[in-house]
């Protein structure tokens, strides 16, 4: 009997099961990941374009979708499997090995990656910074290792990395749960010793990038067409609105994302599935029964395409008008639509911070009642009678306000908190009628003359 050939990485990932499929179902609450997923997609396309500025006949690079983890970087081969985690402010940087193990999902990548024989690389694409100390040294010992085996150096434990690799083989260990792997289960038949398992782990560590203090959820949309198709567009030499391919692009991730579900054969014994003598599906046949999930260059090509020809169709559709209290009193000082819009959504942001805060924390509404006091402070020290001088001084007000915010030190404000969250603070105190960006007026009354002057576009 020939001797089967060694699956690489990429038909491992099709030809592996995934243990669950609960991905899927956080794209409810955040579709930021699609953003991520659509970012790596473009940059994908983009270095398949080379010079030519075209695809190639044999080009082979793709995304799967939702499956090992939230997606996987396919080119020939190859394979990359990547996990992304959205951090809101109020937890933001991770402190430790066993946050980034547990919360950063590291323990769940290694998992994978013993699952699919040590062949994928991972990456781990997060909103939250890492402090100094072990975060910020295991950090640092990704890259040295990594530096070693792309110098096709044995991975050792030398060089003090011993330290970050003992904390992150701890912390998976500790998430694992069931999960564990059969060779580190203590007592079994397989086990292995504990250096054995470190080595494994450092292992781990030289195929892993950590991508950090990436853009978030509330920002990714005004950044996204700027910062991931701007490239693309340039290179390509077309005078269209980057937010049309970006839509375009975007829609076509999150359709692939949503498309994760049960697969056919799952209430299949497999037994039963081959007894009538048909051979086990090979990895190009799993992959086309993973289709609907897979993003292809040839995909993001003609969503391309069909932006450029048709740019209006993926135009976003102007957002109705904002009528909370806050942003009424911005437009009538005369800020910006931008201003206004941002205002809103830090806001919004500052009241997921306290919400999250308040459950099981005593101290939190004294210390809420605190920065109100803070707050109120900066704005009326940003108020002169200079200032008033101007007959529109709104703008000037909010410019004055955010100057002095990004002054405060840390040290005076929540833990978790920054410039923004607190400006986020100022907008609320304005929504609640205790700040003003112009002369004092009926603000209910406003709001019905905006509503009726807008007949239903406004929100």
């Amino acid at each position: 009997m020939s001797e089967q050939p060694e699956l690489t990485a990429a038909e491992l990932v099709v030809t592996e099961p995934q243990p669950d499929d609960a991905g899927a179902n956080t794209l409810d609450r955040y579709d930021w990941q699609a953003s991520m997923a659509a970012a790596d997609g473009l940059q994908m396309y983009l270095d398949a374009l080379g010079r030519e500025k075209r695809l190639q006949s044999d080009e082979d690079r793709r995304v799967l979708c939702e499956y090992h983890e939230d997606w996987v970087a396919l080119d020939g081969d190859k394979a990359e499997i990547v996990s992304a985690k959205h951090r809101d402010p109020s937890v933001d940087a991770y402190r430790t090995v066993n946050q980034l193990a547990d919360d950063g999902g590291l323990a769940h990548l290694f998992l994978r990656w013993r699952a699919l024989k040590e062949k994928p690389t991972c990456r781990l694409m997060t909103t939250g910074g890492l402090l100094s100390g072990d975060p910020q040294d295991l950090e640092a010992a990704t890259k040295a290792l990594r530096a070693a085996r792309l110098a096709g150096r044995l991975v050792t434990l030398e060089d003090g990395w011993r330290p970050s690799v003992v904390r992150l083989q701890s912390a998976i260990r500790t998430h694992s749960g069931k999960h564990l792997p059969d060779d580190w289960v203590k007592g079994g038949e397989a086990e292995i010793s504990e250096e054995e398992q470190h080595y494994q782990v450092a292992r781990f560590v030289s195929i892993l990038n950590i991508q950090h203090s990436l853009t978030r959820r509330s920002d990714i949309g005004f950044a996204a067409p700027a910062k991931f198709v701007k490239p693309v567009v340039d290179h390509l030499g077309y005078d269209v609105p980057c937010e049309a391919v970006w839509n375009a692009v975007y829609g076509l991730f999150y359709t692939r994302m949503r498309a994760a579900g049960p697969r056919k054969e799952a209430i299949i014994s497999p037994v039963l599935a081959y007894a009538n003598g048909s051979e086990p599906p090979t990895s190009a046949d799993k992959e086309r029964e993973l289709a609907d999930r897979i993003v292809t260059m040839d995909d993001i090509d003609v969503a391309v395409i069909m932006a450029v020809g048709n740019p209006g169709a993926y135009q976003t559709l102007d957002s109705p008008m904002r009528l909370s209290r806050a942003a009424v009193k911005m437009r009538k000082g005369y800020c910006s639509d931008n201003s206004i819009e941002r205002g809103e959504q830090l806001r919004k942001d500052y009241h997921r911070y306290w919400r999250d805060r308040l459950t099981g924390d005593p101290t939190a509404m004294a210390e809420r009642d605190r920065l109100r006091r803070l707050l109120l402070r900066v704005s009326d020290r940003a108020d002169t009678p200079h200032m008033r001088s101007n007959g529109k001084w709104g703008p000037d007000f909010w410019n004055s306000i955010q100057d002095a915010l990004d002054g405060i030190p840390l040290e005076q404000v929540p833990m978790g908190m920054d410039a923004d969250l607190l400006l986020g603070g100022i907008s609320d105190l304005a929504n609640a009628c205790q700040i003003w960006f112009s002369d004092r007026f009926n603000v209910e009354d406003e709001i019905r003359r905006l509503r009726d002057e807008n007949s239903g576009s406004a929100a």
